[in-house]
């Protein structure tokens, strides 16, 4: 049963998949019904404020339902929220056996749903591709346990580790391909971060453009302590149309607060800590605005400060095929001096990917998985 039950559960996790950019704050979850050994219903939750997974599972396998077994990547919810509980969905539509793929980590929770149906009388099977679940929702799990969004570095560089030259020019680095995963990596993330530097030489718009499809755009968020950012940027032009965010210091300027506001920008007065924007009162802030996951495009300074408060959970690195070999190139990384590679950062569950003649490299700057 062991080997059916995986083989069931992966077909839910394949679901789960399905909702990724449309679920924020809600986690990826995916079910399946299996009756006599077929599939014969199947769903996710497809969207914010939508029918959950096992809700659209029932529907699709409608009388087939009763004595069937569900499989769900994430423990039925057993409260009432944005829907309501999915545990009496379950118990209604006479499900035999629910099989469980992690707990739900939110405290408030936590449990509940498989309590609810064993007391009546619906036998309940948890842990079933644990890891493989608890991955799938990295992003969500970190935010229910700590309150704080989720902090993926991204970054392409050179095979020598450049993201520019000594000019500050940096296209292109990596190839179409390359971007466009990126651009794909954007609209699944709550939030898409920058610091100042890079916001006035390149002047982006930070947008994910997936050329006709429809993409679910991120929250705009430039580090600027002064609000330097220029009025007629791309990101202050189109704040009005795409949310922008300016994380500033304590002594910026009112009146140019207020010159970017009547833009439609919205702007975070935060601590400073050695000039510079306190990174963890920025991810409180944003957790507290329910933003579960933040990505951080650059550059050096902010991607090595990122490093350096370990604040960082996961990175996706893009390497070109060329080699800048200018030491006054712009790394990918500025943080402290260090003298021996003991004292390096350590990478952990590295994958490869290539994109063409790029290099994809992604991984956790934690050994553990949430």
């Amino acid at each position: 049963m062991l080997h059916d039950d995986e083989f069931y559960m992966k077909e839910a996790l394949r679901w789960a998949a399905k909702g990724r950019g449309r679920t924020s704050p809600n986690p990826l979850v995916g079910a399946v019904v299996v009756a006599d050994g077929a599939v014969v219903g199947k769903g996710c939750h497809e969207y914010v404020g939508g029918p959950h997974a096992e809700i659209n599972a029932l529907r699709d396998a409608a009388d087939k339902a009763r004595g069937a077994v569900l499989y769900v990547t994430l423990e039925p919810c057993n409260h009432f929220g944005r829907t309501p509980p999915c545990s009496q969905a379950v118990l209604q539509a006479g499900i035999a056996r629910v099989v469980i793929g992690m707990e739900d980590p939110n405290r408030q929770v936590k449990g509940g749903g498989a309590d609810y149906l064993r007391r009546h009388g619906v036998t309940v099977d948890a842990g079933i591709l644990h890891n493989e679940c608890r991955k799938l929702n990295q992003r969500f799990i970190k935010y229910a346990t700590t309150g704080i969004p989720y902090v993926t570095l991204k970054a392409a560089m050179t095979l020598d580790g450049k993201i520019a030259t000594r000019t500050g020019d940096a296209r292109w680095v990596s190839n179409e391909s390359s971007r466009r995963f990126a651009h794909r990596l954007r609209c699944e993330l709550d939030a898409i971060l920058v610091g100042i530097g890079t916001a006035l030489c390149d002047d982006p718009m930070l947008t994910a453009r997936l050329g006709k499809k429809t993409a679910r755009q991120p929250i705009r968020i430039v580090l600027d302590a002064e609000l330097r950012i220029p009025l007629d940027s791309q990101l202050v032009l189109t704040a009005r149309e795409f949310p922008v965010w300016i994380a500033c210091g304590p002594d910026a300027a009112e009146s140019r607060m207020n010159r970017l506001h009547r833009k439609g920008v919205r702007t975070l007065r935060l601590p400073a800590k050695d000039g510079r924007i306190d990174l963890a009162a920025l991810l409180e802030e944003l957790g507290g605005e329910q933003i579960t996951s933040l990505l951080v495009e650059g550059g050096a300074h902010v991607l090595g400060s990122f490093l350096e408060q370990h604040l960082a959970d996961d990175f996706y690195f893009f390497y070109g095929p060329k080699i800048l070999a200018d030491p006054r190139g712009l790394p990918a990384f500025w943080g402290n001096a260090r003298e021996m590679m003991s004292q390096a950062f350590s990478a952990y569950d590295i994958k490869v990917r290539r994109f063409g003649q790029d290099v994809m490299l992604t991984g956790r700057f934690r050994e553990a998985i949430y």
